[in-house]
């Protein structure tokens, strides 16, 4: 079965750190270019980071350059999204999905019918 699997999410302080994990299954991740989304309460799901097969390119959305970071692990076929200075604004339901053909421009341009197995989503909570 292809799945996508998100953990790594929980309640933290602002300024705090979490790693969020997506992990698959029924196929190779190293295949295909993988992206972070998230939903936050009321708004639309838009796009945050993602990462092209072969690692060559990378992209975040202006409003988490320097806090979060995408990497693969291939031994684990996993691929995570180190995010750092966490913020309020970060508050969201954090997907993963895959994609053979799409790529991701901005928040809310990436094509989301390019992109497929997603996951049921990680709850990231910022908040003193």
């Amino acid at each position: 079965q292809v799945q996508l699997v998100e953990s790594g999410g929980g309640l933290v302080q602002p300024g705090g750190s979490l790693r969020l994990s997506c992990a698959a299954s029924g196929f190779t991740l190293d295949f295909y270019t993988i992206g972070w989304f998230r939903q936050g309460p009321g708004k639309e799901r838009e796009g945050v980071a993602c990462i092209s097969s072969g690692d060559r390119n990378t992209y975040y959305i202006d409003s988490v350059k320097g806090r979060f970071t995408i990497s693969r692990d291939r031994a684990n076929n996993t691929v995570y999204l180190q995010m750092n200075s966490l913020k309020p604004e970060d508050t969201a339901v954090y997907y993963c999905a895959k994609t053979s053909t799409g790529w991701m421009y901005s928040e809310t341009n990436y094509g989301f019918a390019s992109w497929g197995s997603w996951g049921q989503g990680t709850q990231v909570t910022v908040s003193s």
